[in-house]
C-alpha cells in the first residue's frame, strides 16, 4: 500500500501525518502514524491507526464532526490501541491546529511532582526552586493539552484540575496570581472511569467535566478490518528500515493474523510484524515466522505457588477466586469474594488490607503469565498502578 502524507500543520507534522492509500477493494484508507516513531520513547505506545473497517470510519466521521469544536475530549480504550494518534488527529482537525500540542502521561510523576509539572511554580516555591517556571497548561496555552492515564491522577490533584477547567486559568505553586489560559484539554484512559468513580478512586464531578465528548476506541479484535492495513504499513516500514527491498505475506500468516486476539492491540502488531521481517526467509512471511501459537497453549504452571498468609489458609473460596479452579461455576464472583473475606475477617486473625492488594495483584499477575498489561485489564487498573503494587510486593525491580 502507498502511503501519501498529508500534513495538517509544521507541529503536527514533527509528530505525526495522515496518509492515504488504495485499498483492495479501491476504496481509500485514511492512516495517522507518528512520522519518525524510532525517535520516540515507546514501550506500549500504538504509532499508527488505520480507519478501514467500518467500525473505525465511524469513528473517523465522529472526529470530523467534533474536532473543530472547543469541547472537551475523553479518550477511553485498551493500552496500545492509539489513544495519543487519535488525539493528535482531532488536533489536527481543529481550529488550533497550528498551535502547540503537548502530551503528558499523568502516571509518569509521583503524587509530589505532578502539581508544579501541571500547573507550574514561582521562585521559592520549594527547595531547589531557584527561578519560576510555567507548567503544561501555560505552555500548551493557545493550543491543546493531552493528558493520558488520567485515572491515574491523585484525588487531590482532580480537585485542582477540575476548578482549572472550569475557571480556566491556573495559579502556580506559590503564587497568589491566578494566570488566564487558552487550552483544549483532551483526556485518555485505559481503565474504567464510571467504575473508578464507583469506587472512589475518581471524582464523579471531574469525570462527566471529562466526558462533554467521549471517543472510545474499540481494541483491534474488534474491528478486523484494520489488522490488514496496519500490517501492510508495517511490513512496508520495516522492510525500508531493514534493507528489505519487497516483502510477502503468505496466505497461511494472513489467516493467523486475523485469527488472533491482539491482547496487545497495535503495538503488539506492530512488534510482531519486525519480529516477523527479522526471520522471515526469501521475502516471504510465513505464519511460523509471527510466533502467534504461544496464545492458544495452555497456561503453565507457575514455577511457585503465591504466598498466601495463614489467616487465609483453608479459604479454598479464596484460591478459586484468584486462579479460576474448576467445579463451582455455579457462583457468581462477587459471592466466592464475599466468602473469602468473610471467612478471613471471622478466622479473628489481623487483617493488613495492604497486603492483601499486593496479594490479589501478585495473584492476577501469576495468572496472566506475568503479562502486565493482561493482568491490568483483568483487574481494571492503569499499568503503572499495576507495577507500583508489584514492586511493593517484591514482585518486579
Amino acid at each position: 500500500m502507498e502511503l501519501l502524507a498529508h500534513n495538517f500543520s509544521s507541529d503536527f507534522a514533527r509528530s505525526a501525518h495522515l496518509a492515504r492509500g488504495a485499498g483492495d477493494d479501491g476504496d481509500s484508507e485514511a492512516l495517522v502514524a507518528f512520522r519518525d516513531p524510532q525517535q520516540m520513547s515507546l514501550l506500549v505506545r500504538a504509532t499508527a491507526f488505520v480507519f478501514a473497517d467500518p467500525r473505525s470510519r465511524q469513528l473517523h466521521e465522529l472526529i470530523e464532526r467534533i474536532a473543530p469544536s472547543e469541547a472537551t475530549v475523553l479518550i477511553t480504550g485498551e493500552t496500545g490501541t492509539g489513544k495519543e494518534l487519535i488525539a493528535r488527529h482531532v488536533h489536527g482537525l481543529s481550529g488550533r491546529a497550528e498551535q502547540t500540542f503537548v502530551a503528558i502521561n499523568c502516571g509518569a510523576f509521583s503524587e509530589t511532582l505532578v502539581e508544579s509539572e501541571l500547573f507550574g511554580y514561582e521562585k521559592g516555591a520549594f527547595t531547589g526552586a531557584q527561578q519560576g517556571k510555567p507548567g503544561w497548561f501555560e505552555t500548551a496555552s493557545g493550543g491543546t493539552l493531552f493528558l493520558d492515564e488520567i485515572g491515574d491522577l491523585p484525588l487531590a490533584m482532580q480537585v485542582k484540575l477540575l476548578r482549572v477547567l472550569q475557571e480556566r486559568e491556573v495559579v502556580r505553586l506559590g503564587a497568589r496570581r491566578a494566570i488566564p489560559i487558552d487550552v483544549r484539554l483532551i483526556a485518555a484512559t485505559n481503565v474504567d472511569l464510571a467504575e473508578a468513580v464507583r469506587a472512589g478512586r475518581f471524582r464523579e464531578d471531574l469525570y462527566y467535566r471529562l466526558q462533554v465528548i467521549g471517543l472510545p476506541l474499540r481494541p483491534l479484535r474488534e474491528r478486523p478490518g484494520d489488522i490488514m492495513p496496519l500490517t501492510r504499513h508495517f511490513m512496508a516500514i520495516y522492510a525500508q528500515r531493514l534493507h528489505l527491498g519487497e516483502v510477502e505475506l503468505d496466505l497461511d500468516a494472513q489467516q493467523a493474523l486475523l485469527a488472533y486476539p491482539w491482547p496487545g492491540n497495535i503495538r503488539e502488531l506492530e512488534n510482531v510484524i519486525h519480529r516477523a521481517l527479522l526471520v522471515c526467509r526469501s521475502g516471504v512471511v510465513r505464519a511460523e515466522d509471527l510466533s502467534l501459537s504461544g496464545w492458544h497453549r495452555a497456561p503453565a504452571p507457575a514455577s511457585a505457588p503465591v504466598p498466601v498468609p495463614d489467616a487465609w489458609a483453608g479459604g479454598a473460596d479464596i484460591a478459586y477466586a484468584a486462579h479460576g479452579a474448576a467445579g463451582q461455576d455455579d457462583l457468581l464472583a462477587a459471592e466466592r469474594f464475599a466468602r473469602a473475606w468473610q471467612a478471613l475477617l471471622d478466622s479473628g486473625e489481623p487483617v493488613e488490607f495492604e497486603a492483601m492488594q499486593q496479594e490479589l495483584v501478585r495473584a492476577a499477575w501469576e495468572r496472566n503469565e506475568r503479562n502486565q498489561v493482561r493482568a491490568a485489564k483483568h483487574l481494571n487498573l492503569s499499568r503503572n498502578i499495576l507495577r507500583t503494587f508489584l514492586k511493593k510486593a517484591g514482585a518486579i525491580d
